[in-house]
């Protein structure tokens, strides 16, 4: 069995802990830092760890592919496998903490103004206090009960917010953290009171637009919208107009509908908007690489002995 890694990022820990693994399971390994460094032995592997796009895309070899990633949406188009019963694993559980901290930075961000206080600091001015809003006794929302949505519901609930709500497909989630799990289909019915959107949904065909120019008006004056999840999921231009009539009072974004978000775009002169370059996840942090690799040398393993893999992505559910 041949198995690529593509990753410069790695450690010579994991790269340790990649070998041992494969050891295991009496696979040939082979280390890159891009696709094209695949030396001419391997591009008829079996297995591989990373972003192999051309790979997978040529090869009717590859049996099983490995992303990094939690989001799998750039995978789910007509032609990206020459071999197309390929498994796709996906990283999802790795990301949790990155993510759910960057949106715990954001929401604080916004509410205590301290981007307004920032930008003073940096033009040299003083400045003055500014009204602020807490999390404490703020009714919050989470649009996505994944790892993400309860990483963050977590730690959301160190602030004592007045409730917590997570919104998933079947409104059921076994994490004990949220007062209450509603379906999707009653979102409309709690909008109205929800000071706190948080939306953590990857890019399938029933979360695309799912914050339409209606839902964003059911929100109340003064809510704030946080998106970590896929840019496809809100209406951009109603949510510009939004925080532009000042309805809204803030809201962070880290994902676009098309990225990098193009010069010009409105989004950038968009009042109260916090804009990140798709920065909330990533293997930036040294814990998520770690777990990173410890799910795939989990997997590897299984994959060696012919047991079932996990985070086994549904082509018919796009996740």
């Amino acid at each position: 069995m041949k198995i690529v890694v593509i990753n410069k990022l790695l450690k010579d820990t994991h790269r340790e802990q990649i070998r041992k693994t494969a050891a295991g399971i009496g696979g040939e390994i082979v280390f890159v830092d891009k696709e094209e460094d695949i030396p001419s032995d391997f591009k008829e592997c079996e297995v591989i760890y990373g972003f192999g796009m051309e790979t997978a895309r040529t090869s009717k070899a590859l049996k099983w592919l490995a992303v990094p990633s939690a989001g799998v949406d750039y995978l789910m188009k007509p032609g990206v496998f020459a071999n197309e019963d390929c498994i796709i694993t996906n990283s999802s559980g790795s990301y949790g903490v990155t993510i759910a901290e960057h949106i715990i930075a954001v929401s604080l961000l916004m509410m205590r103004r301290l981007d307004v206080t920032y930008r003073d600091s940096l033009n040299g001015k003083w400045g003055s206090p500014l009204p602020q809003k807490s999390l404490k006794n703020a009714r919050i929302l989470v649009l996505g009960t994944g790892d993400i949505g309860c990483c963050f519901a977590r730690r959301a609930r160190a602030f004592e917010p007045l409730s917590l709500t997570g919104v998933c497909r079947s409104g059921e989630c076994d994490e004990p953290v949220f007062d209450k799990v509603i379906k999707v289909s009653q979102l409309d019915g709690l909008l109205p009171e929800t000071d706190l959107l948080v939306m953590s949904l990857p890019d399938t065909q029933e979360t695309r637009d799912i914050l339409s120019r209606e839902r964003i008006g059911l929100l109340p004056e003064g809510s704030y919208v946080v998106n970590v999840g896929r840019g496809t999921a809100i209406d951009e231009d109603a949510l510009a107009d939004a925080l532009d009539s000042g309805r809204l009072a803030g809201a962070a974004l880290d994902v676009f509908r098309n990225e990098p978000l193009p010069e010009g775009n409105r989004l950038w002169k968009t009042p109260n908007l916090i804009i990140t370059p798709h920065v909330a996840g990533n293997l930036t942090l040294d814990h998520t690489l770690d777990v990173n690799v410890g799910l795939f040398c989990a997997n590897l393993s299984r994959y060696g002995n012919g047991l079932p893999l996990e985070n086994v992505i549904d082509r018919t559910k796009g996740y």
